[in-house]
């Protein structure tokens, strides 16, 4: 049994809602707004998103693109690319998958042809990403001469979201899948395993966005103080001095500026994924 397109659709919304939903330090969230955008932004951009990227038989190429022309459309910036980059070829995959998701996920990045190419360039034209170095933009300005899975491979070692296309998204699959799963196995509920999902994230790896707008070192410095973040909020039972943690940690970020987008892109991914396989081993999302 296959999922239906309106299963596919309300996962994506789930997953877009959990990852605001928890406090993220850094990001947008319910708990706040920043990098002038707000949470409601990132809801918009979700509800109208959600159509184009679980669009049919659509490719996922053009799902970024019309997906990322929606968005600017609603919210006037760019909210969302990550997201789009990353759900576009799980929703593609999911709409044939039976028992074998990450099979046919890796079907759809090997059958991904020169058009996707074209209208994922595009589409990163249009939602113009903070941070998007001289490159990066030279390859993105004009018609792509390599296809996609090569212009992703050119930037893997740079950017986190590349490197899911290269690597069959196993940063997904297998990190970000088991903290959540070990963050549920120890008691966490409501917003916390997202909340350690993104942990997870910012602190294994020099978070990609931070890295183009900043450089790495300070992507590295980012990363380093979130695992301590993270061992503290850990080892606090108390949710009111956990939050207090992420908040002063939160205001730290936001106060320089850094926005780690590339670990909360993850973040909504694992969480698209994880609603995907339970759909399909319990068929219980509503039809």
């Amino acid at each position: 049994m296959t999922l239906t397109r309106q299963q596919i659709l309300t996962a994506y919304l789930d997953a877009c809602r959990a990852e605001i939903d928890a406090l993220k330090p850094g990001n947008v969230h319910r708990f706040s707004d920043g990098h002038r955008m707000s949470a409601d932004q990132f809801l918009e951009s979700a509800a109208v998103s959600a159509p184009w990227i679980c669009e049919g038989a659509a490719s996922v190429g053009r799902r970024i693109l019309d997906a990322v022309r929606a968005t600017r459309e609603k919210v006037g910036t760019n909210t969302n690319l990550g997201i789009l980059l990353l759900c576009a070829p799980l929703a593609r995959a999911a709409a044939v998958a039976a028992t074998d998701f990450y099979g046919d996920l890796l079907r759809t990045l090997k059958d991904m042809d020169a058009d996707d190419a074209r209208n994922v360039f595009a589409a990163i034209r249009l939602a113009n990403p903070g941070g998007l170095d001289t490159v990066e933009e030279h390859d993105v300005s004009q018609e792509p001469t390599v296809s996609l899975m090569e212009a992703m491979g050119m930037a893997a070692d740079r950017d986190m979201i590349a490197r899911q296309y290269t690597t069959g998204f196993a940063d997904i699959f297998a990190d970000g899948l088991s903290a959540w799963q070990e963050a549920t196995d120890r008691g966490e509920e409501g917003m916390w395993p997202t909340v350690f999902v993104y942990l997870h994230f910012l602190s294994t790896f020099p978070d990609s966005h931070v890295g183009r707008k900043y450089g790495i070192d300070l992507a590295c410095e980012t990363r380093s103080e979130a695992e301590t973040i993270r061992q503290k909020v850990t080892d606090e039972a108390n949710l009111s001095r956990r939050e207090a943690v992420l908040l002063a940690f939160d205001k730290r970020l936001k106060d320089r500026g850094i926005n780690p987008g590339t670990s909360a892109d993850l973040t909504v991914a694992t969480l698209f994924v994880r609603s995907i396989k339970s759909a399909l081993h319990n068929h219980d999302l509503n039809a």
